[in-house]
């Protein structure tokens, strides 16, 4: 069984952009599995997004680093605004 690069770098794109998204927002609980799922979806998607536009100038090896990155921190903003407008128990104040 072979995994491709791109979902291992995605998993450390992901979890590196969740990391620093909890460190500037102090907030840690339930969220941070939803956010880190969101942003390791997010990195997968914009560099497949990328490949096929062929577009993105930061790569590592084929992996389109900016566009996984951005891609990334739109699936944070929206899993955050989802949890924002949702109901309140999943919303941990803490």
């Amino acid at each position: 069984m072979s995994v491709s690069p791109a979902l291992v770098l995605a998993i450390l794109v992901g979890a590196f952009h969740t990391a620093l998204f909890v460190f500037l927002s102090g907030r840690i609980g339930f969220r941070t599995i939803l956010t880190l799922v969101a942003a390791v979806l997010g990195a997968w998607a914009g560099d497949a997004v990328a490949n096929m536009l062929g577009v993105d100038p930061i790569r590592i090896g084929d992996f389109r680093l900016l566009a996984a990155s951005a891609v990334a921190w739109a699936a944070i903003g929206f899993v955050e605004a989802l949890l924002v407008l949702g109901p309140a128990t999943l919303d941990d104040h803490g």
